[in-house]
């Protein structure tokens, strides 16, 4: 037995502590899809943080509402062409395209930024503006569709027991990517007293470009005895054309599919309005690469407390206790951290509830979630979970930034610490509600999950 195969066991054996029993060449699999991952996540927690930066230095943080909202609108073009892609190519070509097309198109952004962004006022402002708002859309929805292809191509490749102790793990595995790159990539410029973020985004670029020779490893060296879902029998029945309202038409008309998309809706809500109090405080103390860098941190602390979660044992839950607690226990945490939210109000402690919401949500909630679209067909999995993703994400942040629209005009109105407290007022009275909601919604999630994979039978 060779070092190699060794250390191989060595961390299986290691990992059946926190995720469960692996078999070898499962394991290998999980850790193949987990360095994927890894690229993935480390890659979008750094451009996160880019995003809001340029965004404040080159528009403004008052605008930061506007833009999310906007994304909403311009999504709807991507969608149709992503859904168009997914009915005419492979799972895999598209796990090709999607990274070449974002992989060059920052590569253009890093040239735009090294000569624009250290002397933004040197060019006209409808231009700055312009670029400043086609980044943050662009990056949107980079999360929204590489993010959520990922997890398709999971889903259709894993079965659910499977899946209770590898999607765990390919979250750990993806979360040393969130730690690494944010810290090392996105703070680089401001370490090297560089005046543009240039550098961060040429290195970005070849990050995702580096996922493509990944996947074609992944799909080479790993069994065929394990790339076949729950419904595979049923996908190959069923994959039929259909148009790119098709994953539209699967959500509105299944409760199922609607009570995912509630789940995701009434999280991403909550956590705009954290977010953007976040982002507000931020930039009142941080500007240009010195804000890239703080949220680059800030992107680093989450994935390293739900990288801790994980190793901790919090996948136990969904493990012994089941998907449906694992759901039922995010909205009680939210709402907790909502409490805290209504009660302080410092940058510090603003910047701990964001890591923790964050944090807790990718370790226990994302996973989770995950898993309930593995007793669904292909159709479902790549169709209906992108509406769910890319609509079910944007709108609810268009929701919560439609609601923080409302600061700048109550703090005008009424001065600035009278119009936060009744800002603050209305935040509680809005989402208390949502998060009782949110909690009915979990539990009937999970009583579906666990009957359709009892019964071996496909919810929709």
């Amino acid at each position: 037995m060779n070092n190699k195969s060794v250390l191989l066991r060595f961390f299986q054996k290691l990992c059946c502590y926190n995720f469960g029993t692996f078999q070898e060449e499962e394991f290998k699999k999980f850790l193949r899809m987990g360095f994927i991952f890894a690229l993935i996540i480390g890659v979008y927690w750094t451009l996160r943080p880019l995003k809001d930066a340029i965004f404040i230095q080159m528009v403004g943080k008052f605008q930061l509402p506007y833009a999310k909202t906007i994304s909403v609108i311009t999504l709807l073009p991507l969608v149709m062409f992503y859904t168009k892609l997914i009915e005419k190519t492979s799972r895999e070509k598209m796990l090709v395209i999607l990274p070449s097309f974002y992989g060059i198109t920052i590569l253009i952004f890093s040239l735009l930024m090294l000569n624009i962004q250290d002397s933004v006022g040197s060019f006209p402002l409808i231009f700055v503006k312009g670029l400043g708002y086609f980044w943050y859309l662009f990056v949107e929805s980079f999360g929204s569709l590489v993010v959520a292809l990922f997890w398709a191509f999971a889903a259709d490749t894993t079965e659910p027991t499977s899946a209770k102790r590898g999607f765990p793990l390919v979250v750990a595995i993806g979360q040393l990517g969130g730690i690494l790159f944010p810290y090392s990539i996105g703070g680089l410029p401001h370490r090297l007293n560089c005046t543009t973020d240039a550098l961060s985004m040429a290195c970005l670029a070849l990050m995702i470009l580096a996922i493509i020779p990944l996947v074609r490893y992944f799909l080479r060296a790993t069994p065929k005895s394990l790339m076949r879902s729950f419904t595979q029998e049923k996908v190959e029945k069923n994959s039929g054309e259909a148009g790119f309202l098709e994953g539209l038409k699967l959500l509105l008309k299944n409760r199922y599919l609607l009570g995912i998309f509630a789940a995701n809706f009434i999280y991403e809500v909550v956590v705009t309005i954290f977010d953007f109090n976040f982002k507000i405080a931020a930039s009142s103390e941080y500007t240009g690469v010195a804000l890239s860098h703080y949220l680059s941190l800030y992107g680093s602390s989450v994935n390293t407390i739900s990288l801790l979660c994980l190793l901790l044992g919090i996948s136990n839950v969904t493990r012994f206790l089941g998907v449906g607690v694992a759901l039922a226990a995010m909205p009680v945490i939210v709402a907790l951290a909502l409490f805290g939210f209504l009660s302080l109000d410092t940058l510090s402690f603003l910047f701990a509830l964001m890591v923790g919401s964050k944090a807790v949500n990718y370790a226990l909630n994302g996973p989770a979630l995950k898993q309930l679209y593995i007793p669904t067909t292909s159709d479902v999995k790549f169709k209906a979970q992108a509406w769910i993703e890319t609509f079910g994400s944007r709108s609810s942040k268009q929701a919560g930034s439609l609601f923080n629209m409302t600061l700048a005009p109550i703090q005008k109105t009424m001065g600035v610490l009278a119009g936060r407290s009744h800002y603050l007022m209305l935040s509680g009275a809005l989402c208390f509600p949502l998060l009782a909601f949110w909690f009915i919604v979990a539990i009937f999630l999970g009583r579906s999950f666990n009957k359709a994979v009892r019964e071996k039978r496909v919810v929709c």
